[in-house]
């Protein structure tokens, strides 16, 4: 095996051990083939897409087009909440960002366009 780090394609963990020919992340039981565990390449990053199709990237503004409910809270972010200077990240939730008179928030792109 190799000395670099192997993650899961799954969930990112880091916790994976070899089986005969196989890899197994620890965490969500996930297995893969030691053949496909290469590295993806370095040059291509996540692109991240607006409900519209349209390529965001980090610092743009952003429409919230659909009322969202905010989990363990009785607030909304209401249609048409402009939202400047958002963050691309990992995961589910793609888009970190801080929206005035709520606070810091995670939101799904899919839930947005580019303003």
């Amino acid at each position: 095996m190799s000395d670099t780090p192997i993650t899961c394609p799954r969930c990112n963990s880091t916790y994976v051990y070899e089986d005969g020919n196989m890899l197994i992340c620890a965490e969500c039981a996930h297995e893969w083939s030691a053949e496909a565990a290469s590295p993806p390449p370095a040059d291509e990053a996540a692109v991240v897409k607006d409900a519209n199709g349209n390529v965001l990237q980090d610092g743009d503004t952003i429409t919230v087009m659909k009322d969202l409910k905010i989990k363990g809270s009785s607030s909304v972010v209401k249609v048409g909440t402009k939202v400047k200077n958002i963050r691309l990240v990992e995961g589910d939730h793609n888009i970190d960002c801080k929206i005035d008179g709520i606070g810091p928030m995670k939101l799904k792109s899919e839930f947005v366009k580019k303003a």
